[in-house]
């Protein structure tokens, strides 16, 4: 890392600062930039491959950022930097940074271990989409096309049915009989985007627990990683919140005993976002609460069973049958999802 290129286009005193390579991150790039040994900056890579267009980032948070100003609204949101010259980011050698100030006093947590830490996340996400009630959608640049569509998820399943692996889907016929015997879901997501009862809103669609910072009493103080704010519906949000903090045991976990629905962090997830979204949410989006787990975990297990069958193209795996057992975990959870919030 040339410590100079980087952050001399932000820092006038750039040669007083250090870069470090923090956290383990599978999308970007991130380091931490210390000064005399205390964080300062983050300092973060963009990956053009996942977002093809990191200029449309840039312009959605500015264009989030100016409504904010405008409306007086006191919200917490990590804008990252210009240059010295005014430009969103650094170009150095085919790839793109920007630097964000470090937020001192704060501290992301990787699992969601008690339902009070649900709730914190699930108001913080709910806050952040309230703060952007009235903004005009439209404006938002889609930084990932068609992230959470449900109708074109499932079509690139019916072409990998078509033109994957032979083997591989002989293999999982198990699983893709489940998968189409809860169809019902993909149908049932049409009416998001044909009523006038569900509203496209400001949506983070990226809420795993590490996307929240939290103070040392534990409280939340703001969402971050704002690259997939885009118009979008709130079983995005609420969903992947049930997707990732409901079972102890992560995508990862082969030991399906420890992949189950914990009740109190769902009524948790619900009560927090409803705090803030209640009254911004209309009957139809309240009696869909439950099915927006279903819609997530649903789409996820329909994703990593997709890429097996089209032998690991799109998610890195850390062995040959991870998509496999990937799609095993998620129907799983699926199905006792499905049990215990009927």
């Amino acid at each position: 890392m040339q410590n100079n290129q980087l952050l001399k286009a932000y820092l006038s005193d750039a040669d007083n600062y250090s870069i470090e390579l923090f956290g383990d991150g599978l999308i970007h790039k991130t380091y931490v930039v210390n000064r005399d040994g205390s964080p300062e900056y983050i300092l973060q890579e963009v990956n053009a491959n996942v977002f093809k267009k990191p200029y449309d980032i840039a312009s959605n948070l500015n264009c989030l950022s100016s409504f904010l100003q405008q409306k007086g609204i006191e919200i917490f949101f990590p804008l990252p930097l210009q240059t010295i010259n005014g430009n969103d980011y650094v170009y150095l050698d085919d790839k793109y940074f920007r630097l964000t100030p470090f937020e001192k006093g704060a501290h992301a947590i990787n699992s969601c271990s008690t339902p009070e830490q649900a709730y914190q996340a699930s108001f913080q996400f709910g806050n952040f989409t309230a703060a952007f009630d009235g903004f005009d959608t439209t404006a938002l640049k889609e930084t990932i096309p068609q992230f959470h569509d449900l109708e074109f998820r499932w079509q690139q399943y019916t072409d990998s049915l078509a033109n994957g692996n032979p083997e591989r889907i002989r293999m999982a016929r198990k699983e893709i009989d489940m998968i189409n015997s809860k169809f019902d879901i993909v149908s049932r997501s049409k009416q998001f985007n044909t009523s006038s009862s569900f509203i496209k809103r400001v949506t983070h669609h990226d809420t795993k627990i590490s996307n929240v910072l939290f103070n040392q009493q534990g409280k939340g103080l703001c969402v971050i990683d704002l690259d997939t704010v885009m118009p979008g519906f709130f079983i995005s949000d609420v969903g992947d919140m049930c997707r990732t903090y409901l079972s102890p045991g992560n995508e990862e976990e082969t030991d399906l005993s420890k992949v189950y629905v914990r009740t109190d962090f769902y009524k948790a997830i619900v009560s927090g976002y409803l705090e803030k979204m209640a009254d911004r949410m209309t009957e139809d989006e309240k009696t869909s609460i439950n099915y927006s787990g279903e819609f997530i975990i649903y789409m996820q297990a329909l994703r990593f069973l997709t890429d097996f069958l089209n032998n690991d193209a799109y998610y890195g795996i850390r062995y040959e049958m991870n998509n496999y057992d990937r799609t095993i975990n998620q129907l799983h959870l699926l199905e006792l999802y499905q049990q215990q919030t009927k």
